[in-house]
């Protein structure tokens, strides 16, 4: 459940309001770390894009194992569903703030309103490139490459030299397609090898950008 909701005229600028066609259709939500924002087969009555923080999308399967779609960070949109339920669920990996709106209110607006359709659009889009990707490097690649694929994505987005790590070594495992053990062999050696250095379970720092990207390639 959603700590607290935020009024969407004190949480942003108005001019911000003016050229964001989502904001007027929803409220602003805040998570803690952990929490859930719809679960697995939950009606998908509503659609989430992320304002700040991140969001971990996972799926149980009949046996229990986990599987993990995405993680999601600021600007994404999360619950978009061609069915009635949610395939997958949806947790908060730090504090989050999510603007939520109404599935029948974005579809009514998307026929009248082509920015918001161009933006259901291209979100889809996005996803699905995503999808493909992640698919040949979890097919293709070699263990150290897939770890090292979302330690450079993580720093990409940062962009500094110490990054923090949102996500839990069994996150990076259930995404990736490997076990636990083998992600913090893969993290051994690239320490190792002297590409990245831990600081902490959470937090490391890129020590041969150059190396880590042709791992990631």
């Amino acid at each position: 459940m959603p700590l607290s909701v935020v009024n969407p005229e004190t949480s942003a600028p108005a001019a911000a309001a003016q050229t964001d066609p989502l904001s007027p259709l929803g409220v602003q939500l805040r998570f803690e770390r952990n929490d859930e924002i719809f679960a697995q087969e939950d009606d998908a009555e509503f659609v989430y894009r992320v304002e700040s923080g991140v969001v971990r999308t996972t799926r149980l399967a009949d046996d229990g194992r986990r599987m993990i779609g995405a993680f999601h960070y600021a600007g994404d949109l999360i619950g978009l569903e061609d069915g009635e339920t949610h395939m997958f669920s949806a947790e908060a990996l730090t504090p989050c703030a999510l603007l939520a709106v109404r599935r029948s209110t974005l579809e009514a607006e998307a026929e009248h309103n082509g920015e918001v359709a161009h933006l259901l659009w291209t979100e889809g889009l996005r996803r699905l490139r995503e999808v493909q990707s992640h698919l040949v490097h979890i097919g293709r690649k070699s263990a150290i490459e897939r770890v090292a694929g979302i330690l450079a994505e993580l720093a990409g987005r940062d962009g500094r030299e110490e990054v923090d790590l949102p996500m839990s070594r069994q996150d990076i495992a259930d995404y990736l397609s490997l076990t636990i053990e083998t992600v913090s062999r893969m993290f051994s050696q690239l320490q190792a090898r002297k590409v990245i250095s831990l600081v902490g379970l959470r937090r490391m720092r890129v020590c041969n950008p150059d190396a880590l990207q042709r791992l990631a390639a």
